[in-house]
């Protein structure tokens, strides 16, 4: 089962978890700096600093605003539906969360590699009903192959922000 190369990258950070308290993961730190942050904290929510990093170390362009999740919605191209690798934003109380697809549960639940999932890198389940849109970067060949579906337990996401 192929996968996007940056679904790949992001797949090597799964475990990243902030430090809490004043100090500031080196990684997200790294990031922050690269990409041109004007903070430098992993405090404030990093969901679009991870995705934006994924894309950048794939190559793929970037959303003028790419540290904020609602802002990948004017990025690429909208899918109707999912696909392998997809961003993700999802409704969220007090803004957005943005991800990157990489199958589904067998309820039908999104899974979805994320930073600032519960303050790290992970996999978590979301419904599909907090969904506001899927992207695909512009001039990339769309998967040909079917959502994976995979059995397991896997959280319901609680804690984006």
């Amino acid at each position: 089962m192929s996968q996007p190369v940056w679904l790949a990258i992001a797949r090597t950070d799964i475990g990243l978890r902030e430090i809490p308290g004043k100090a500031t993961a080196p990684k997200i730190a790294m990031w922050l700096k690269q990409l041109g942050a004007w903070w430098a904290d992993d405090a404030t929510p990093w969901c679009g600093v991870a995705v934006a990093a994924w894309m950048r170390d794939a190559g793929v362009p970037l959303p003028k605003h790419w540290y904020r999740a609602r802002a990948w919605l004017e990025w690429g191209t909208a899918l109707t539906k999912p696909v392998r690798g997809c961003v993700v934003v999802f409704e969220r109380s007090g803004g957005g969360h943005v991800g990157l697809v990489d199958g589904q549960d067998q309820m039908r639940r999104l899974l979805v590699i994320g930073g600032n999932q519960g303050d790290a890198v992970s996999v978590a389940a979301f419904d599909t009903a907090r969904v506001l849109g899927y992207r695909w970067p512009v001039g990339v060949p769309l998967p040909s192959t079917p959502l994976p579906i995979f059995a397991g337990g896997v959280p319901v996401s609680t804690n984006e922000a």
